[in-house]
């Protein structure tokens, strides 16, 4: 999971995270800082798609429970950055994830990368696929998440990304 945290409180939410993990069932999750700014990231032994929706239980009961994860992502696969893997991953993979009839869009996120070219990797990623493509309310969401060398894939729903409100956090 790649998960957003404010600026310099990246250990406070390393904390929440590690105890909202551990509700979930998952004592041996692997949580680390990443090298930019309010992100770190989560690996779990459980399925994250799981995992977001025990986090979503928790937050109907306490939408106060976090007071520093913002925002967390659900990344199903890890790669390089490199066009013709991430092609290689999505090409194996969608079809697990994406229904024939399900429309879709993609959502990139670059952070320090300059190694593929926007316009050319949701082209590439889009030409894998023949379902209708929907950006404005699709049934499935391809995430492509660049940081650097480092790549996270995901094949979402709407509601699969959990961003809280944080009122507690002054700015």
């Amino acid at each position: 999971m790649l998960v957003s945290a404010p600026r310099f409180n990246e250990t406070d939410a390393k904390a929440e995270l590690w105890f909202v993990l551990l509700i979930c069932g998952d004592k041996y999750s692997v949580i680390s800082n990443l090298e930019y700014q309010g992100l770190i990231t989560a690996f779990t032994n459980l399925p994250e798609l799981e995992i977001i929706k025990k986090i979503k239980e928790i937050l109907e009961k306490d939408p106060n429970f976090f007071k520093y994860v913002l925002k967390i992502v659900p990344i199903q696969f890890i790669c390089e950055t490199d066009l013709e893997l991430i092609k290689k991953i999505v090409k194996e993979n969608y079809s697990t994830y994406i229904e024939r009839q399900d429309s879709f869009r993609i959502t990139l996120k670059r952070r320090k990368n300059k190694l593929i070219e926007r316009d050319a990797l949701i082209e590439t990623v889009a030409n894998l696929l023949n379902n209708p493509v929907d950006l404005e309310n699709p049934d499935k969401i391809i995430r492509i998440e660049l940081l650097d060398t480092v790549c996270g894939i995901s094949f979402l729903e709407q509601g699969d990304i959990i961003r809280t409100t944080n009122r507690n956090l002054k700015n």
